[in-house]
């Protein structure tokens, strides 16, 4: 039995983000003072990533029967996800070649604190800085030295690997192999029957969690300033990711998924909200599954397969952002970028959105990746630190619809087969 009904939580997620942004406006210290009650919820949902993907995805692969079904679904899922992804950042490219908002920026002195700078510094210390660098990362994470640490670091890619090879080979082992499938079966369920009941506190827990940003920002009077003084870039980047998450992937919904855009939204209005909250793909992944088995009626296997997939690899938002942000700094600096870096700028954040892990901010780290191809100051960073984490609230949402969008699309596909 759920936990409560889809209109009654729909009520108080609208309630709890209202009352956070509220009471983290107008008082930041009282919002600072409950975001601990955010934390914690936002730690619960890290708590069930682990066990629910590594048994999700264990049972998605089971439920295939003949492991030669991976290739079918492995490849659509990948092909669609790459392909909407390069879009976006086309996008995005368009919206900020068109707009150039680094030519706002020309009067604007933004000086950025001593512990943003360190905070930068140790957040690009020793990441790939070149696209081969990147390609080096991806394939190395792909097998972990240490199972069990990466469960503990949260590292997703490395355990679908595991869970694809683990339930295929539970697959051809007889009667034992099956035993083993009905205990990830049983786990299965039971981290459903959690999000279930974390689903009371989610209204809550969102609602502090956007309190205390707003708290940290220093409320309104705080934030606002920011905001304006970088308002074209912000304006680019959100009409970009609204062209892209409130056009193209609803026509890719209506036409390749066969759903009503409206009743699809509304099945998955939790875990976009919990995205903008948290910020995080990666945390709002067992409320995404939650809602596309339960609200949406997408089947459990390509639920259990795509979600995982889609919140490691498929960074709609996330590349998006990338891309402009990689131009507006270029604007910025009065460098001028031909054809030839564009369009290198479009390839490396696609690619590197790949690697972008699904937490807070990791756009930040990737990003390093695109300046670098094109020779763009790497210093350019400092100047959206003050809006990110804004920013990063709105890409991941996008990045949380488009594995919901890609979810039906291959349900639908693998259902015609």
């Amino acid at each position: 039995m759920k936990a409560s009904s889809p209109h009654h939580l729909l009520i108080g997620m609208l309630l709890g983000i209202v009352l956070g942004i509220l009471l983290g406006g107008f008082a930041p210290s009282f919002g600072l003072s409950i975001a601990f009650i955010g934390d914690l919820f936002l730690q619960a949902l890290f708590a069930l990533v682990v066990p629910l993907v590594m048994s999700s995805m264990i049972v998605g692969i089971a439920s295939l029967g003949d492991v030669r079904k991976l290739g079918s679904i492995g490849f659509r899922t990948i092909l669609f996800f790459m392909t909407t992804t390069g879009l976006a950042v086309m996008i995005g490219l368009i919206l900020v070649v068109v707009i150039h908002p680094g030519t706002a920026t020309e009067q604007i002195t933004l000086d950025p604190t001593q512990e943003q700078t360190s905070s930068l510094s140790e957040r690009i210390e020793d990441k790939p800085t070149t696209l081969g660098d990147l390609f080096t990362s991806i394939l190395t994470k792909l097998v972990p030295k240490n199972l069990f640490a990466a469960m503990a670091e949260t590292q997703i890619l490395p355990l679908i690997v595991f869970a694809l090879v683990f339930g295929g080979v539970l697959t051809t082992i007889g009667e034992k192999g099956t035993l083993v499938i009905r205990v990830f079966e049983g786990i299965n369920e039971a981290m459903m029957a959690i999000v279930h009941l974390l689903m009371w506190i989610a209204p809550i827990g969102i609602g502090a969690l956007l309190a205390g940003r707003l708290g940290e920002a220093g409320g309104f009077s705080g934030f606002w300033p920011q905001l304006a003084s970088l308002g074209s870039y912000v304006g680019t980047v959100l009409l970009a990711l609204a062209i892209h998450g409130f056009i193209l992937l609803p026509l890719a919904l209506h036409f390749l998924g066969k759903r009503s855009v409206p009743s699809y939204a509304k099945a998955l209005t939790t875990p976009l909200m919990t995205a903008f909250s948290t910020s995080s793909s990666s945390a709002t992944l067992p409320l995404t599954m939650e809602s596309l088995i339960e609200e949406a009626n997408i089947s459990r296997r390509v639920t259990s397969f795509v979600i995982p997939l889609g919140a490691t690899i498929n960074m709609n938002g996330t590349a998006l952002y990338e891309a402009v942000a990689a131009m507006f700094i270029a604007q910025t600096y009065g460098i001028e970028m031909g054809l030839g870096e564009t369009i290198i700028v479009l390839l490396t954040a696609t690619l590197s959105a790949i690697g972008a892990a699904g937490i807070p901010e990791a756009g930040l780290v990737t990003m390093v990746i695109v300046l670098k191809a094109v020779d763009l100051p790497i210093e350019g960073i400092s100047l959206i630190l003050v809006v990110d984490w804004f920013l990063d609230r709105c890409r991941t949402t996008i990045n949380v619809w488009s594995d919901a969008v890609g979810a039906a699309v291959i349900d639908r596909w693998e259902t015609k087969n």
